[in-house]
């Protein structure tokens, strides 16, 4: 069945969701949208990696979100998430400089960790 509440207004290029801005529901800025990670097979949006903290990219982490805990705001121009940068600092994160390998037990633990439905 065909949603048709979709229309091309909510369709947008995963190249111009990067660098998206993410807030916090007090409206501070979080980070910025750094990629999406998709579901090759459905084609959905299963999380999208936020990149956080640092200082002119030194010392930046990448946090990666479940999708399901983004909203988009049209007033602010990018996403909200019920998080705190608290919580931001003690999440699962990586960086440019490790050797990284996205698995099923990762994508677990960022699940559990925003008590999101795990995609896994």
């Amino acid at each position: 069945m065909t949603d048709l509440s979709i229309t091309p207004r909510n369709l947008i290029a995963a190249e111009r969701v990067n660098g998206t801005d993410v807030y916090n529901l007090q409206g501070d800025k979080l980070g910025t949208v750094a990629d999406i990670m998709i579901d090759k097979v459905s084609g959905r949006a299963i999380y999208a990696v936020m990149s956080f903290g640092g200082f002119l990219g030194i010392g930046e982490k990448h946090h990666p979100l479940p999708w399901s805990t983004l909203k988009y705001d049209e007033r602010q121009g990018g996403y909200v998430v019920a998080l705190d940068k608290k919580v931001l600092e003690d999440a699962p994160t990586f960086d440019d400089s490790e050797t990284f390998s996205w698995t099923p037990d990762y994508g677990r633990q960022v699940d559990r960790y925003y008590n999101a439905p795990s995609y896994w």
